[in-house]
């Protein structure tokens, strides 16, 4: 199939992108004050996992102003560091947390630790000393346009994979005050386009309020939400096989095992997650959503819920179609599948092409919903404004 100017455009736009600056959160506001260099150094306890992020939260702007991630330093060994510019003369508290669970600072006793203070005299180095970690918990409140109990997983690394990624874990409003309970999982790609504005290529699903709106109106059942943030490398790890245009893709199969076998057993083991097949999801766009239908196809041992959202089913002369077609049964995936009419003729037909593939194989009613999108475009918009939809569908009240 031969894309149109737009849709190669936005087929090759790096959705990976905002930068932070330095490793802080927030950019500091203009100075206008004499400023001074101030320097933390966190030692952490022995058994804090390599993986860890400790995040400073306080005061100060650059410090997040006292709403989550703070100000996050890097690791060096058994101590955390950082550096940042602040006026001189200035008074500043703050608190230490593990960002990815949001487990704070305890001292040895296990008891909460008084709030760390100094003032900005000049060019400084801070010194603290963590003795053990709490458990995980709410945290410092998010940003405005964050909602809910949202964990970050920074620099993810694979042995499957060669760059490492982020991961946003998004936790049902009843998390903390349910212990006993456990929840149903989906995967998402493209994850920093989801909940975050402020790492967004071009605007927000809005995952987070989606989700949280639903499922405290009991229109959706309870459920956590892990979107994987892609890389430079997103159309081959997204793509099964190399397309005449693009003759990189195809390494579908490497980010399938790292999803399968490295980073679901990492969410299962940190959070109570029901990891059954039947209960565990797989969605995205675009590429997202073929891929989605790629790897629910190899794994129905692991995915059975799957979110297909303007799936990119030209690709390579719509293998993932003849893919469909090759089935010897239909494995017990329930699939959402949706196009807008506005993203171009071509797409239309192709998508009609694999739900009657799909409908051939055995999928009906039932276990499968198509849905053509009236004036609906190729862009997160779009994707966003149908998103409640498509949890309904995948994830209903039981």
């Amino acid at each position: 199939m031969l894309l149109s100017h737009a849709a190669k455009w936005f087929l090759l736009v790096p959705l990976a992108s905002a930068v932070l600056v330095g490793c802080g959160a927030l950019e500091p506001a203009p100075q206008q004050y004499p400023h001074a260099t101030v320097s933390f150094d966190v030692t952490v306890p022995a058994d804090t996992p390599a993986e860890v992020v400790v995040t400073v939260v306080g005061s100060d702007v650059s410090l997040g102003g006292e709403k989550a991630p703070g100000f996050r330093l890097r690791r060096q060994g058994s101590h955390y560091t950082g550096s940042l510019r602040l006026a001189v003369g200035e008074d500043v508290s703050f608190d230490l947390w593990q960002e990815d669970l949001w487990a704070p600072e305890l001292s040895a006793e296990g008891s909460p630790v008084p709030r760390h203070s100094f003032r900005v005299e000049g060019d400084m180095t801070v010194n603290a000393t963590v003795a053990r970690w709490g458990a995980p918990g709410r945290g410092p409140p998010l940003p405005q346009g964050l909602t809910g109990l949202l964990r970050y997983h920074r620099g993810v690394s694979s042995r499957f994979l060669t760059r490492t990624r982020d991961v946003i874990v998004y936790l049902p409003p009843d998390y903390f005050d349910s212990p006993d309970r456990h929840y149903p999982v989906l995967y998402m790609h493209d994850g920093q386009n989801l909940m975050d504005g402020s790492t967004a290529n071009s605007g927000e699903w809005h995952v987070d309020e989606t989700a949280e709106q639903l499922i405290q109106s009991g229109q959706v059942e309870p459920l956590i939400i892990v979107g994987v943030y892609n890389t430079p490398d997103r159309i081959a790890e997204y793509t099964q096989k190399p397309d005449p245009e693009y003759p990189s893709g195809g390494n579908a199969d490497a980010y399938g095992r790292f999803l399968v076998e490295e980073l679901k057993p990492m969410i299962d083991a940190r959070y109570r997650t029901r990891p059954a097949p039947e209960d565990t999801g797989l969605a995205g766009s675009s590429l997202g959503g073929l891929v989605s239908l790629y790897l629910g196809l190899k794994y129905p041992g692991t995915f059975t819920r799957l979110g297909i959202l303007s799936p990119s089913v030209w690709w390579a002369d719509h293998d993932i179609v003849k893919q469909v077609q090759a089935l010897d049964s239909r494995p017990p995936l329930r699939l959402w599948v949706d196009i807008g009419t506005k993203e171009d003729t071509d797409a239309v037909h192709d998508t009609e092409m694999l739900v009657n593939a799909l409908t051939a194989k055995g999928w009906t009613s039932s276990d499968l919903k198509y849905v053509e999108v009236q004036g609906a475009a190729h862009n997160e918009g779009a994707w966003s404004s149908r998103f409640g939809d498509v949890l309904k569908y995948l994830f209903p009240v039981r």
